[in-house]
């Protein structure tokens, strides 16, 4: 099949090792900013926040989370052009869904004489979700899953190499990184750049996928 959407993730791939003296053009960074924003969340939720690891200083602090486990993603905090942080929010209450249903009425997406059905509908999902603690991480961290899927389809549109990455230690990130996080949890962080030639023996391999009728079922 000749598509554009499927020549992207055909290209797409997992990087293992980065040029660290390439760095994404700010108009991509631009276009990818804009993208995760965008991204599609439960009852529009967006219980997230992205943090964009961009500095000498903000690579070493998250350099310096490595310490302990998950070593083999190391490298990829100082070589990597740019990695984002994808948070989520694990208490998310409806005075935040509120800001919410402001928006929509702001922007003419929901007519304000429905605020009150969506303030109260749509957040009883959000509530379905939430133990008795107020708890409800499980929910709001699968959001960020959309979000990241959303932005690996733009990295490969653009062109830019990336790293998916579990592997990270969430309790240390979020001590060295307790201000910007504000009680919001990384529990999956994404590198982008360049891959280094020679080096990346994951580049340029063909796909592995299982087979259509294994995985896709039409009624």
């Amino acid at each position: 099949m000749t598509h554009p959407i499927i020549a992207d993730l055909q290209s797409r791939y997992t990087a293992k090792r980065y040029d660290a003296k390439k760095r994404i053009p700010q108009a991509d960074l631009d276009v990818i900013y804009q993208a995760i924003r965008l991204s599609a969340s439960s009852i529009n939720s967006q219980p997230w926040k992205f943090i964009v690891i961009e500095s000498d200083e903000a690579k070493q602090r998250f350099h310096d989370t490595f310490a302990n486990k998950y070593q083999f993603n190391q490298p990829h905090a100082k070589e990597a052009s740019h990695t984002i942080l994808f948070a989520y929010n694990p208490h998310y209450n409806k005075e935040f869904y509120k800001k919410v249903v402001d928006a929509e009425v702001t922007s003419g997406h929901l007519p304000a004489e429905m605020y009150n059905n969506m303030l109260d509908g749509a957040y009883s999902f959000a509530q379905a979700n939430t133990d008795e603690s107020g708890f409800n991480g499980n929910w709001t961290r699968s959001q960020t899953y959309l979000a990241l899927g959303n932005t690996l389809h733009v990295l490969a549109r653009l062109g830019i190499d990336s790293t998916p990455m579990e592997g990270i230690d969430s309790g240390l990130i979020g001590e060295l990184f307790k201000e910007e996080l504000d009680g919001y949890v990384c529990g999956v962080a994404l590198a982008m750049g360049y891959h280094h030639d020679g080096e990346d023996y994951n580049h340029g391999k063909p796909k592995a996928r299982l087979p259509m009728e294994d995985v896709l079922q039409i009624l």
